[in-house]
């Protein structure tokens, strides 16, 4: 079946019923990235994706998680080691906000750590979704140094999931070619709708980053109803008709998944 939407950044491990909603999903022909917060989660996940057509697992591991110290030393490791093998790499990043101060260079040495194993294992089609609050400047450079922001067809894809960074670092951003990942919540501010409006048609992906909670009961039905409100608001934001949008964004997601 021919999926109307792919929903490019979504978490089924925080999900209350992972599984029904993976069979839901290949049910109503929605595609979907599956990104990691935990490494030592990859193999269900992955399992899970081989029994379900249009699902995608990416291992990653999310910087709350190591913020936080529900990860630590070992996740990183095992982090590294399995994601220079795989293809698809997220949620990975840096968030500096306030909540997660004095943790930044844990972070950082993280993020860098894994961006020098892909740099050294590099992989043909290599997709990175990532997650940079108010590091989305760290982030680039970062992604810079280890050389995986070259403007080269052997580099990876780089999507930037819920971009918040500064219109400069939008601008950095786009210019390496990264693509954007956009959900309602993120169209749900100003400066959100205003960085939709800016990044063009052949950068753009639909995303849902559901849940919003962890444990939170949710469907593939919720996911595809989020999706298109989000394809009607950007539609409106850029001044055309949904069914536009939708068909870029699946262009672009067949070019960067090679879907089949």
């Amino acid at each position: 079946m021919e999926p109307r939407f792919f929903d490019a950044h979504c978490h089924l491990d925080l999900m209350l019923s992972p599984d029904a909603a993976a069979s839901e999903s290949a049910a109503l022909g929605l595609g979907l990235f599956d990104c990691g917060v935990n490494p030592r989660d990859f193999s269900a996940a992955n399992e899970r994706a081989r029994r379900q057509p249009g699902i995608i697992a990416g291992i990653g591991l999310h910087p709350w998680w190591l913020a936080d110290g529900r990860c630590g030393a070992a996740e990183v490791n095992l982090l590294c080691e399995l994601a220079s093998r795989e293809r698809f790499i997220g949620e990975i990043g840096l968030d500096f906000s306030s909540r997660f101060a004095g943790t930044e260079g844990v972070q950082t040495q993280a993020f860098e750590r894994l961006c020098q194993a892909l740099s050294q294992h590099p992989l043909a089609g290599r997709v990175l979704s990532i997650h940079a609050v108010r590091a989305a400047g760290a982030t680039l450079d970062i992604l810079e140094s280890s050389g995986l922001l070259k403007n080269d067809p052997n580099s990876p894809t780089i999507i930037f999931h819920w971009f918040s960074g500064t219109s400069d670092e939008l601008v950095r951003a786009r210019h390496a070619g990264s693509f954007f990942s956009i959900n309602e919540r993120m169209l749900a501010t100003k400066r959100g709708r205003e960085y939709a409006r800016q990044i063009p048609l052949n950068r753009l992906l639909l995303e849902t980053d559901a849940p919003a909670e962890q444990n939170k009961e949710t469907t593939a039905r919720q996911l595809v109803d989020s999706l298109a409100r989000t394809s009607e608001v950007v539609a409106a934001i850029k001044k055309c008709d949904s069914r536009s949008i939708e068909s870029a964004v699946l262009g672009n997601t067949h070019s960067i998944f090679d879907l089949r």
